[in-house]
């Protein structure tokens, strides 16, 4: 069973930046799609970004243009490059890995393995 783990998070004033990591232990990665997803106190976790195994990315409308999605497949890793930060972007920040090979998917079902979380806090 893969495992994921998110490090990167943390304190930010709104307008600033971060970067999420995530690296994957044990399994196969470059051929699979990977994905970030993140859920704020009270509400779904929702999708955020998504980068298929040609390099293809997804983004939600309200991260569109803020958030860049990228992978290393030589260290079985992705990332997330979160700027001009407000405070919606509160949440636990999750990173996860598509079911199937050779797919790039969006929906939370469609995503077998899961990390811990990480914490992504913008003040205002």
């Amino acid at each position: 069973q893969v495992q994921l783990a998110e490090s990167g998070g943390g304190l930010v004033q709104a307008g600033g930046s971060l970067r999420l990591s995530c690296a994957a232990s044990v399994g196969t990665f470059s051929t699979y799609g990977m994905g970030w997803f993140r859920q704020a106190p009270g509400k779904e976790r929702e999708f955020v970004a998504a980068i298929g195994w040609r390099y293809t990315t997804y983004y939600a409308d309200s991260v569109k243009g803020r958030f860049t999605i990228s992978r290393d497949n030589a260290r079985n890793s992705v990332y997330l490059q979160l700027t001009s930060l407000k405070a919606d972007d509160t949440a636990v920040y999750y990173c996860a890995k598509n079911r199937n090979a050779y797919s790039v998917a969006r929906g939370l079902m469609d995503f077998g393995s899961w990390g811990q979380g990480t914490q992504v806090t913008v003040s205002s």
